[in-house]
């Protein structure tokens, strides 16, 4: 066996991390990735260092000489490096590079190693019976991904930076989606489709994965899910006296029997699950609870004793808006009479959990708050860029309390351009059906009417129009420049973008128009030409025989008598001169 007894040193996608102010380090990585070096966060390692595993109590890793799942090797600096190939959920673990088996050294700098897969979450929406994915995982993947990609009955789809689906959805058996992170395309989430959707369930087949219930015999079964799509906390009395029961009920009758429910007390998560837990009714705590491995479907926080409690909740958990436009972020919140509020404030949410939020000021250009109606507070944002892609948190300070979201995320607002996309291409043949897509990178939040433009000029009719626009047959009349807008929203529209219409005789652009009025005119001029040249080469030969003509006393008598006449109605040829020019040349004689 060979042991770990050398200077650690940790890179994590090609990423160096260290404790911070004691701090332990987070590592979120894909299972199944190819390689992952931990390090240690030890500021200065040295030869008696060894590595070592594990949380309440800790263990020297050990490994034989030909291991390739876990190894060591040597660096150029002649430290040593943990690496691990092809992860599994069994070396989620925490790491550390310490001198001697202290747990509690070992907790203070080592590395918490989390591993994921990624999933297709299906999220109800409240527009109308649809629902919304998210490409997800279980923990913030510690190399942000470069962007997501898309797959439609496993056939590309799109790549987009945000892992929010573009399009709202509503139910079609026949057709899955699944998502991948560019760079791991072979790590796809495993396939989803949705099956149906009424006002208060929706339907969803997994391929496999962690959705399915943990009571199944294996993860890589499919299994279908009824979910509800709102839940609400109910109380009642309950024995023995003095209990009150909570009932995590939802909207859906047929909601799946193996579902589980979990619990949150002051926005924290507990150990409770089920349908119904019991709790004193002297409790001044709020609580909530969730569907089990979709907390997106969450009811609001309830006080057990009446209104003696905190409670805070969020009128919308995401939210999709363009940039350039302003957007309102509403809280609603309760709180007990004798606690008196010293401040509200938002915090920005940064993406590495080992960062500080950062705390909203009031800025009158970017950044208001409304605080004008009783119990909501709302956070303005205005002129919207990309980098307020984030989640936002309120928080609210009493003078013996802090009121916070905690475990319960924030409201998470996506920042997208409007951008025009042609399927099957930019460049097609007349006959064709176009579909021209006012594509976002989410789906907008409201229910949403675009404008569609043609070489700048708003398409007719305006009123109704949506983000397809659809031209079938396509024709050379079609071909332009093509730009969007969101009709609350006019003076922010998308970068114009071509259509080329072929015919069987070539291309038809606005360009093209414009070099086919050209050539038309060109062609023209030299018909005209030509017709003109051979008048003259027609007229050539009677001046030679009019001026044979001349010689004659009579014209030139004529001639006299006529000249202040034009020019060419004094051409005439004798009566008995009827034979052509060329026909008067005798030929040769023969040899």
């Amino acid at each position: 066996m060979l042991l770990a007894e050398a200077g650690c040193l940790f890179m994590g996608f090609i990423l160096c991390l260290s404790g911070v102010q004691g701090k332990p380090n987070s590592i979120c990585a894909l299972k199944d990735s190819s390689l992952i070096d931990l390090a240690s966060s030890h500021q200065h390692p040295t030869a008696r260092n060894s590595w070592y595993t594990g949380h309440l109590t800790v263990s020297k890793i050990e490994l034989s000489t030909d291991e390739t799942h876990v190894k060591y090797s040597m660096s150029a600096e002649s430290n040593f490096t943990l690496t691990i190939n092809n992860l599994t959920e069994r070396d989620a673990n925490f790491y550390c590079c310490i001198k001697t088996a202290d747990t509690s050294k070992c907790q203070q700098s080592g590395i918490d190693l989390h591993v994921t897969e990624l999933q297709v979450k299906v999220i109800p929406a409240t527009e109308g019976q649809t629902v919304t994915l998210m490409c997800s995982s279980s923990c913030p993947l510690t190399e942000k991904p470069a962007a997501y990609i898309w797959y439609k009955n496993r056939e590309f789809l799109y790549e987009d930076w945000s892992p929010w689906y573009q399009e709202l959805l509503s139910s079609e058996e026949a057709v899955t989606y699944s998502c991948a992170v560019k760079g791991y395309e072979d790590l796809r989430a495993p396939e989803v489709s949705v099956d149906s959707i009424t006002e208060t369930c929706f339907n969803v087949t997994y391929a496999k994965g962690r959705m399915c219930s943990s009571q199944q015999t294996s993860v890589d079964e499919s299994c279908s899910i009824t979910y509800p799509r709102e839940i609400h906390v109910q109380r009642t009395p309950a024995e023995p006296r003095g209990m009150i029961r909570l009932t995590c009920n939802s909207s859906c009758f047929l909601t799946d029997p193996l579902i589980s429910f979990v619990w949150y007390e002051n926005r924290k998560s507990t150990l409770k699950e089920g349908k119904q837990i019991l709790v004193p009714s002297s409790n001044r705590d709020s609580l909530s609870c969730a569907v089990k491995g979709l907390e997106d479907v969450r009811s609001a926080d309830v006080c057990v004793n009446d209104d003696s409690c905190w409670t805070l909740n969020y009128v919308h958990s995401r939210i999709c808006a363009l940039e350039g436009s302003s957007v309102n972020i509403s809280s609603k919140y309760s709180h007990p009479d004798y606690e008196q509020i010293q401040s509200k404030c938002w915090y920005k949410v940064k993406r590495n959990a080992e960062e500080e939020a950062e705390q909203l000021t009031e800025d009158a250009d970017h950044v208001e708050y409304d605080d004008s109606m009783k119990n909501q507070h709302i956070l303005r944002l205005k002129k919207l860029k990309r980098d307020d892609s984030a989640e936002y948190r309120f928080t609210i300070t009493a003078e013996n309390e802090e009121v916070t979201q905690s475990d319960f995320p924030g409201v998470t607002l996506i920042v997208t351009e409007l951008r025009v996309k042609m399927s099957p291409s930019a460049v097609v043949t007349e006959g064709q059906r176009v579909t021209l897509t006012c594509s976002t990178s989410c789906p907008l939040t409201d229910n949403t009417n675009y404008i569609w433009y043609l070489n700048s000029r708003p398409l007719t009719p305006r009123e109704n129009q949506n983000k397809h626009l659809i031209l079938d047959p396509v024709s050379r009349e079609n071909a332009g420049s093509y730009s969007c807008a969101v009709k609350t929203n006019k003076d922010i529209s998308s970068a114009p973008k071509t259509l080329t219409v072929q015919s069987i005789t070539g291309t038809w652009t606005p360009a093209a128009a414009g070099v086919s009025a050209a050539l038309l005119l060109l062609i023209l001029l030299t018909v005209c030409w030509c017709v003109r040249s051979k008048r003259t080469c027609r007229q050539s030969p009677r001046r030679t025989a009019d001026n044979k003509e001349q010689m004659n006393p009579e014209s030139i008598s004529a001639q006299s008598a006529q000249q202040d006449d034009h020019h060419y109605s004094r051409l005439h040829f004798s009566e008995n001169h009827t034979a052509d020019l060329y026909s008067t040349i005798d030929p040769l004689p023969a040899h």
